[in-house]
Parts: structure tokens; C-alpha cells; sequence
């Protein structure tokens, strides 16, 4: 199976993976291979933003989905995620 990354951004900063998984699965109907937040290097806190995997199959409905979904009182942004760049 083929996976396709969602960057989900405007997260609360008490958004758990855990919930971030469960609100995708529920709102959007499709399976969450993985969820993940990025949480600042030194502090250990959310950046406010996460990303999430789904089959390449359920990618289209799940972004359709989500668009405009709120999640403690804030819009998230999603979008499918670019390719990292390397920063040097």
C-alpha cells in the first residue's frame, strides 16, 4: 500500500497524536496509517502542526474532508505534504 502524507497546521497546542489520528479517521471516513506532531527540539512542546498518513487512495477524500474542520476552536490547514527539503 501506497501512503501519502497530510501536513494538518493551526493545531492547538494540546492536540495529542493520538486525538489528531481519531479526528481524521472520524470526520474524513478513511483509515489513519500514522499520525505525528512536531514538538520543538528544546522545550518538548507542539510547533502547532502534525502530519498524518493515509492510503494514496483515500488521500483526495480525506483532504475534502478535513477543509475547514475545526479541532478546539481553531480551523485547521491541510494540505498533502512536499517533499522535505534539506536545509544546509
Amino acid at each position: 500500500m501506497v501512503l501519502k502524507t497530510i501536513y494538518v497546521g493551526n493545531l492547538p497546542w494540546s492536540t495529542t497524536e493520538d486525538e489528531l489520528a481519531s479526528v481524521f479517521a472520524e470526520k474524513s471516513g478513511v483509515e489513519v496509517q500514522a499520525s505525528r506532531i512536531i514538538t520543538d527540539r528544546e522545550t518538548g512542546r507542539s510547533r502547532g502542526f502534525g502530519f498524518v498518513e493515509v492510503a494514496d487512495s483515500d488521500l483526495d477524500k480525506a483532504l475534502e474532508a478535513m477543509q475547514g474542520t475545526e479541532l478546539g476552536g481553531r480551523e485547521l490547514v491541510v494540505n498533502e505534504a512536499r517533499a522535505r527539503q534539506n536545509h544546509f
